[in-house]
């Protein structure tokens, strides 16, 4: 299986978040389609998932909607604020794609 199928199986595989996604969000250099069309589901799946449309998943909203968040929450929500926004989360990714790139 080729390396970007790969990104892509991982990243599906945790609803669209975090462990893969950060892989996804690194080939957008790459592949420039590619990475808006990540993006792109990753906020239709957080759309999703934030049941009261606040803007924020709780840890309730993220375990039922975006299980890699969840899995992740506590780095995810590092104000400890108890939910966790898109920019949170884009953060998150930006610097564990970051690490991957770096051999972290």
């Amino acid at each position: 299986m080729k390396a970007s199928h790969r990104a892509w199986a991982r990243f599906s595989a945790v609803g669209v978040l975090v462990v893969a996604s950060a892989g996804a969000f690194a080939q957008a250099a790459s592949e420039p389609g590619r990475g808006k069309e990540a993006a792109a589901e990753l906020k239709k799946r957080f759309a999703a998932a934030d049941v009261n449309h606040d803007g924020r998943l709780t840890r309730e909203e993220a375990k039922a909607g975006m299980p890699g968040v969840y899995d992740n929450f506590d780095q995810i929500d590092t104000a400890k604020t108890g939910s966790v926004s898109m920019a949170e989360i884009a953060a998150f990714l930006r610097a564990r794609g970051a690490a991957r790139k770096a051999g972290g």
